[in-house]
């Protein structure tokens, strides 16, 4: 296999490109933490509020799913720098590869029981273990094996996604048929009871709130990898090819201009209609869930991609001023970031904080996104000027390289 170039300057476009995912998943995840977990598919869920939908349309269209992806194909990168690390001093790269997602699953369960439901560690811990797998092949085949898996199953569920809302739709319209007008109510009993479960969670002492996520819920970030698999285990493998096939480090700024222009044009102009579309609905459930979850698929990772190589070709051209020098440390820190994010914004919403996710109106929210930019942008480079690495890397990197 052959050795990947672990120049300072590749491993700093990623830090940067990291740094500007980690900011945009918390747009999207700071409604999680502020409410139930449904609330992040539609602003109509728990209930309408004024103002609240011209939030949740920006972060649809720039944030919803982009960020995911983006964040997916930097974690297959990370795999492939991790292996050639290992390697350098003297470790097969394989075993610590397994002990590093190992680890990353206990982290990633702590992280649910104790803090969030929303953990996305432990699924990709074990979509991880699926990209070993393919470690070793030639690039090419990587990314053509990704690319076709993605394209594949994304397109059959967003297929299988099609019947329900047209049942939806027929309902909304007042001329589907009993059957149908009860397979739609039983649906929103469904979101009801998982609405009155996910805010007892919210709104619970610290350990009223692991009590009844290990009660009612115990094997959700394993269901959570069931559902979500299709999705990231294709995109940490082309992660896994780009870093290896030179796209953050060697690709030509006019490849990357087409990748850039092409990705954001084609998947921003999509995003964007399928967001009129539901805005002028009234944000269905059904079609919002099939929406994100895997009907706008293409776009994000179009999107995804566009974004990627848009920071890549800006990099160079930014890379000596204070805000590239604070997302790349942020991105240096994304682990940490990422957990301590939770933190705050539990100490924030939950009941064991200040308890103020039900007090606040949704419209609220960007107000903690930008506090929650600040906070990780904050610190890292007054840690980074101390140690090599963030607290919690440097912990999970020791973990997974002792022998």
């Amino acid at each position: 296999m052959p050795r990947t170039d672990a120049s300072p300057h590749r491993i700093d476009v990623l830090d940067f490109l990291r740094g500007v995912a980690v900011l945009g998943i918390l747009a999207i995840n700071v409604t999680g933490f502020w409410g139930p977990s449904l609330a992040t598919f539609s602003p109509a869920i728990p209930h309408v509020e004024p103002g609240s939908e011209g939030w949740f349309a920006f972060a649809f269209v720039v944030f919803e799913g982009k960020m995911r992806a983006l964040f997916s194909i930097l974690f297959g990168a990370s795999m492939v720098l991790f292996a050639d690390a290992a390697e350098r001093r003297g470790l097969d790269p394989d075993r610590a590869q397994v002990r590093r997602l190992l680890w990353l699953m206990v982290i990633g369960y702590l992280h649910f029981a104790l803090l969030w439901w929303g953990d996305i560690l432990l699924p990709y811990a074990l979509c991880g273990m699926g990209a070993l797998l393919l470690r070793q092949l030639p690039p090419a085949h990587i990314g053509g094996l990704a690319i076709a898996f993605y394209l594949l199953s994304q397109t059959v569920e967003a297929l299988l996604d099609l019947p329900g809302i047209f049942i939806e739709q027929a309902v909304l319209a007042g001329t589907a048929n009993a059957a149908d007008m009860a397979q739609q109510a039983a649906m929103m009993q469904r979101i009801a009871a998982s609405v009155a479960e996910d805010s007892a969670v919210l709104n619970a002492g610290f350990l009223e709130a692991i009590h009844l996520k290990l009660t009612h819920s115990a094997l959700q970030p394993f269901t959570v990898t069931l559902s979500t698999f299709t999705e990231t285990l294709p995109l940490m493998l082309l992660g896994m090819a780009l870093v290896r096939g030179g796209f953050f480090a060697t690709w030509r700024a006019r490849h990357l201009c087409l990748v850039a222009g092409g990705g954001v044009i084609l998947g921003g102009i999509s995003t964007v209609l399928a967001g009129q579309w539901l805005s002028a609905h009234n944000w269905p459930p059904r079609a919002m869930f099939a929406a994100i979850e895997h009907g706008m698929a293409i776009p994000h990772l179009l999107m995804a991609l566009g974004y990627a190589a848009g920071l890549v070709l800006l990099f160079p051209l930014l890379r000596d001023s204070g805000a590239c020098r604070a997302l790349v440390a942020a991105g240096r820190c994304a682990f940490s970031n990422y957990i301590g994010t939770t933190v705050l914004m539990g100490a924030i919403f939950s009941g064991w904080g200040l308890g103020l996710g039900p007090e606040l109106p949704r419209m609220w929210l960007p107000a903690f996104v930008l506090l929650g930019w600040a906070a990780m942008l904050s610190w890292p480079r007054w840690w980074l000027s101390r140690h090599a690495q963030g607290p919690l890397e440097a912990l999970w990197r020791k973990l997974a390289l002792s022998r």
